[in-house]
């Protein structure tokens, strides 16, 4: 299943959170090589102090973490503006349905295990899938991120259409571009389309919002 996990609910899901750490700090810092903050092995930022919101995607227990990501409001400090500013140079991406996601990652070990028939590239877009989703029921119109180019490929094979509006060298072993994409109900259609599953959603607390998708609700923190 997809959850959001918020601030209120870190204690809850402690488990998840550990892991996800743990899982960033391989994904990042051991094969991608990035210049990421290392607590033994974990991988923290100054940014996850400000209590954002965290998208998991875990087993019905919730003590299994199969993939993450963060979200964080644009109108706060974020990674974008203050790291990776070169990458969109001379654009504006400041507003309140804009969200940042960041350090989205899955463990592919933990999913070949526990879906042996699951391909990679369609288990990064269910998470993609999810994320419209989780957009959907908390308002966000606009999902901005960072990523190293081979996803271009990834997200497009997931329907996903990524408006690259820079890239910038010097951050790791490869560019990193920032791309935009839109939350709607048409996207959300089309990300199912191209991954062949059924209409149901895949991320829990849309079916519990589902009323309320379009009205703007604040992550809390």
């Amino acid at each position: 299943m997809f959850i959001l996990v918020q601030a209120h609910q870190y204690t809850r899901y402690q488990a998840l959170m550990d892991q996800a750490f743990r899982l960033r700090k391989r994904v990042f810092h051991d094969q991608l090589g990035w210049a990421v903050t290392i607590d033994g092995d974990c991988e923290r930022d100054e940014y996850d102090a400000l209590r954002p919101a965290y998208l998991m995607w875990c087993n019905d227990r919730a003590d299994r973490l199969y993939g993450t990501l963060r979200l964080m409001p644009t109108t706060g400090p974020t990674l974008l503006y203050d790291v990776f500013r070169d990458t969109f140079a001379g654009s504006s991406l400041i507003a309140p349905g804009i969200y940042e996601g960041t350090r989205m990652c899955l463990d592919e070990k933990i999913l070949s295990e526990d879906f042996p028939s699951l391909e990679t590239g369609k288990a990064f877009g269910m998470l993609l899938l999810a994320l419209c989703e989780c957009g959907l029921s908390h308002g966000i119109e606009t999902l901005v991120s960072n990523y190293e180019p081979h996803l271009a490929r990834v997200y497009r094979r997931a329907g996903l259409s990524v408006e690259e509006v820079g890239r910038a060298d010097g951050y790791g072993r490869s560019p990193v571009c920032c791309g935009i994409f839109e939350v709607s109900e048409e996207v959300r259609t089309r990300i199912q389309q191209a991954l062949g599953v059924s209409g149901a959603p895949l991320y829990a607390g849309y079916r519990l919002h589902k009323k309320a998708a379009r009205e703007p609700v604040r992550i809390s923190a």
